[in-house]
């Protein structure tokens, strides 16, 4: 286990913004990090780029892409404006995470979010997970502190219906899980947060907290984060993954005193507090579940002292080497990744390091976040992208051929450079301009609403980032997205935290919902106009051999000769839920696509398309 200081200012040279985007420089970078990878990688000059030790060999790339393939070709960047929707659909939800001075550790890291069709009338509604004031019942301006759903009622308006929906739970909340438990058609919640946590059973668009008769509340001392229902031993129901981020307490943390300068009060970093394990619950049927974790192998201890490893704040569901079961990716805090390998015997094996998901090419752990799986080649290369405390780039660890074995291409692809500046939480792949290839969105925001004070580089609100799929061909695979193409209302600086997307307003492409801690969200309409067709696909278990939702299926969309794959598990980026629905880009072509799903009982079935610009429901057949 290595740890790295990494919430202490100051501790290397910060490059500015405008540096870190230079494409000249990247496209540079990109030959040598291939042909001179002992090299160092120059950027713009900077110092921190001059003395960074260079990455190792990506694993497999040499055989995928040579230096002549690397001539970055101009491209014409797309247009994908958004338009904040936010107050004209009547979303008032304010974050409260509590702040007052004291420099709580919980008040910086809160926002999670859902999307979710909670009455199953075909739109997706919004869930806000909030957190509270630590003494008071309301925040010092009188607002509701509960947890809120708001209704999508057609036409961008929505209304908050969290009293008579029975989701106003007010604890200190963080994040949210999604699904249909019970397979019983409707969707249900759990919250994650400080505390006992709280399972919510959807009745036909009433919730009851079933929260102590299902098993599931956790420790009253937990810190929990990122969760997400998965069927991890394919018996046909969703089973529950819990992770929890340090051991603290208010007390732990007041006594530490931390500070940014050594007179200015900072939020304390995670090295100051030991780490929590994880917890896998096993559904029984009957509403009831079974805490699995010790048994299962998801509690990795330090050799050494016996003290929890994990400080867990991202988890993404993947099938990272096609046996057809889930494996599961944790993003840790300071200490090393987690990869657990999903043995299909109830067991799991933690193979982060081995496999090259757990650290850096130098073999250093960084400040990870939050993360998410997907195929943004349209082929067989499989990623997973997480995003890392400031100062440090997004990682993104592709894998080829289901072998598990990943190297970090963040560099290679074009990433990893202009990302390193930013604190990054919410992160996820989607195609945002409906090309055919995945996008990749990231939420920034600091922890530190001082950091300015100490690096003229870092500010508390950052902007977020899209980073366009240029396809690899061109060279550089990312290329970010400025003010130009994403218009002024995305590029607006904000504490970003979660982040997800769903097709709102039922026109095919995907818009955003972005939160922050201690202010409002952000509703975002995605308003391309690149007149690009599209396909989305909801899918429907038999609730026997597989679950309801479709959870841990694979949709696969072949069009003009490629094949795009979306995995089905709403459980991605930072604290925060996805629609159930996979959307495919078709780019200009009309031709009607195939679509094939695996669903997970390892059952294929072809799926026949009558026409494009829609959606379709698929029912499980042949199980």
């Amino acid at each position: 286990m290595i740890d790295r200081d990494k919430h202490r200012p100051a501790q290397r040279p910060a490059p500015e913004p405008e540096a870190a985007g230079d494409d000249t420089i990247i496209a540079q970078m990109f030959r040598r990090s291939l042909v001179a990878i002992a090299g160092a990688v120059v950027l713009g000059g900077l110092g921190f780029w001059l003395t960074r030790k260079p990455p190792e060999k990506p694993v497999d790339r040499q055989t995928e892409l040579k230096p002549a393939d690397l001539r970055k070709t101009e491209v014409q960047l797309p247009q994908v404006p958004f338009v904040d929707m936010t107050s004209a659909a009547g979303i008032a939800f304010v974050h409260e995470n509590g702040s007052t001075g004291d420099k709580l550790l919980p008040e910086s890291m809160g926002g999670g979010c859902a999307v979710l069709d909670y009455n199953n009338d075909n739109r997706p509604d919004i869930l806000l997970v909030n957190s509270r004031p630590w003494t008071d019942q309301t925040s010092p301006g009188g607002r509701s502190t509960v947890t809120t759903l708001y209704r999508n009622d057609g036409n961008w308006k929505f209304t908050d219906v969290s009293q008579e929906a029975g989701v106003a739970v007010q604890f200190y909340g963080q994040g949210v899980a999604v699904g249909d438990y019970d397979n019983d058609g409707w969707t249900d919640v759990f919250l994650s947060g400080l505390g006992a946590n709280h399972l919510l059973h959807n009745e036909q668009g009433k919730f009851v907290d079933v929260t102590v008769a299902a098993g599931v509340g956790g420790e009253e001392t937990a810190w929990s984060t990122s969760s997400g229902f998965f069927d991890y031993d394919r018996d046909g129901d969703l089973d529950l993954f819990v992770a929890n981020y340090v051991r603290w307490s208010p007390a732990i943390d007041r006594e530490l005193r931390c500070t940014l300068d050594g007179s200015v009060r900072a939020y304390c970093r995670p090295q100051a507090f030991d780490g929590a394990f994880p917890h896998l619950y096993r559904n029984d049927g009957g509403g009831k579940f079974t805490d699995v974790s010790a048994e299962a192998g998801v509690q990795v201890k330090n050799a050494a002292t016996g003290v929890p490893v994990g400080k867990s704040l991202g988890v993404v569901f993947l099938d990272a080497d096609g046996d057809g079961l889930l494996d599961i990716v944790i993003a840790n805090d300071t200490v090393q990744n987690f990869l657990f390998h999903n043995l299909g015997n109830g067991k799991f094996e933690e193979i982060g390091i081995e496999r090259g998901i757990g650290v850096d090419n130098t073999g250093n752990a960084r400040g990870a976040m939050g993360c998410d799986q997907g195929w943004f080649r349209n082929d067989d290369t499989q990623a997973v992208v997480i995003g890392n405390f400031a100062n440090e780039m997004t990682a993104l660890y592709c894998t080829r051929k289901n072998n598990m074995t990943f190297s970090d291409d963040a560099v290679a692809t074009g990433l990893g450079p202009p990302s390193r500046i930013w604190l990054k939480f919410g992160v996820f792949f989607a195609d945002l301009d409906l090309d055919s290839r995945l996008d990749l969105l990231v939420a920034n925001g600091h922890l530190e609403n001082d950091i300015s004070k100490v690096q003229k580089s870092q500010s508390y609100e950052q902007p977020p980032q899209l980073y366009w799929n240029t396809g690899s061909p061109r060279g550089s695979e990312f290329t970010k997205l400025e003010t130009a193409q994403t218009g002024a209302d995305f590029a607006k600086p904000m504490v970003g935290r979660g982040a997800t997307c769903a097709d709102f307003d039922g026109d095919g492409d995907l818009d955003l919902l972005l939160t922050a801690t201690g202010a409002a969200p952000r509703l975002l309409k995605n308003d391309q106009a690149l007149g690009r067709h599209w396909l989305r696909v909801r899918l429907v278990g038999d609730g026997r051999t597989t679950n309801r939702d479709g959870i841990g299926a694979v949709v696969s969309l072949t069009s003009n000769g490629a094949t795009q794959k979306r995995l089905i598990s709403p459980t991605r980026s930072y604290l925060s839920q996805f629609e159930k629905v996979a959307t495919f880009g078709l780019g200009e072509t009309t031709e009607i696509p195939t679509v094939e799903v695996l669903w997970p009982n390892g059952k294929s079935q072809q799926v026949a398309i009558d026409g494009i610009d829609r959606e379709v429901t698929v029912e499980q057949t042949g199980s």
